[in-house]
């Protein structure tokens, strides 16, 4: 019933943030050079097509009129309308914004996958060759762009050896799952290095403790010592590590999502941009938002439950 609680509280002290980021997106969406209505029309459309157009979008109206119409509007549930794509902002959200859960999850899959074991393994050989390798190796991966990793995996895995699929998020569960492994890959190898060292830091400084110490002498076996004592809490300052930078991806994966044709919120905002439709552009950009704060919220709550040293207050 505490965390219960505790998430209570902080869902609602992030009401105003998230009343804070409306308000600096709205604002920060007018300053896209370029007239919604004009480019609507096209360049051969009339002034008074165009003052016509404005008006029927509410665009003739002042800034605050507008925000406010706009606010009012995001607590009916409703985001707004797509005169570009005719639709609704809310259905064009709610169709590409399952791709990118999809990219986020599969990059945090890779990410846990390729991190913990060679965490692992560098403590636990800490000053030998394997801890070195691990150490050097994956700080490559930090200076490499997103979008040269992920051509790169599609040149040799999708078009030399034909392993995965070099676009596209499949029609099926394994096609998703497929065309998931690349695009996984290539956020876990930015975002792997950072949690590498963060989480060999922990387990050496774990490793070192007395309970260990103790442990090792009751004649418990090495890898349930370190699988099932020492990760664990090596584990909690991590988690933080990882929920930041997942976090801050969350807004990055419009490049992964370019570079392998998903068709996520992020592909949407892009081309959202190009064609100046400012809600389609201003409801993703808030997708974007509290899907951070989400993260930001769940990286607190799971720090909570496996640190007992938090209060919950």
């Amino acid at each position: 019933m505490t965390y219960v609680i505790y998430t209570l509280r902080r869902l609602v002290s992030l009401i105003p943030v998230l009343l804070g980021i409306s308000l600096i997106v709205f604002f920060l969406i007018r300053l896209i050079p370029g007239d919604p209505a004009a480019t609507l029309l096209g360049s051969h459309a009339t002034p008074q097509a165009v003052q016509e157009l404005r008006a029927q979008l509410g665009l003739d109206q002042p800034l605050w009129t507008q925000y406010l119409t706009f606010l009012s509007h995001l607590f009916h549930g409703n985001f707004g309308y797509s005169y570009v794509y005719d639709s609704s902002v809310s259905g064009l959200i709610s169709t590409s914004l399952p791709t990118t859960l999809w990219l986020l999850v599969s990059g945090t899959v890779c990410t846990l996958l390729i991190a913990v074991p060679l965490a692992v393994l560098a403590a636990a050989r800490r000053g030998g060759a394997a801890d070195a390798v691990i150490r050097a190796v994956p700080v490559v991966g930090l200076g490499l762009p997103a979008f040269w990793l992920g051509i790169m995996l599609i040149l040799v895995f999708g078009l030399k050896l034909g392993w995965f699929p070099v676009g596209g998020f499949g029609d099926d569960l394994a096609g998703h799952i497929r065309s998931m492994v690349l695009p996984g890959i290539t956020i876990s190898l930015t975002l792997a290095p950072i949690l590498i060292r963060s989480l060999r830091a922990s387990m050496i400084d774990v490793l070192g403790s007395d309970y260990i110490v103790t442990a090792h002498a009751k004649g418990i076996s090495t890898a349930r010592v370190v699988f099932g004592h020492a990760l664990r809490n090596a584990a909690v300052s991590s988690v933080t590590v990882l929920g930041v930078n997942i976090a801050y991806l969350t807004g990055s994966t419009l490049v992964v999502e370019r570079v392998f044709s998903l068709p996520g919120i992020g592909q949407q905002m892009i081309n959202s941009i190009l064609g100046r439709d400012f809600p389609t552009v201003q409801g993703i950009t808030l997708v974007f938002a509290i899907m951070v704060v989400a993260v930001n919220l769940l990286t607190d709550v799971t720090h909570a439950a496996l640190d007992p040293r938090v209060k919950l207050a």
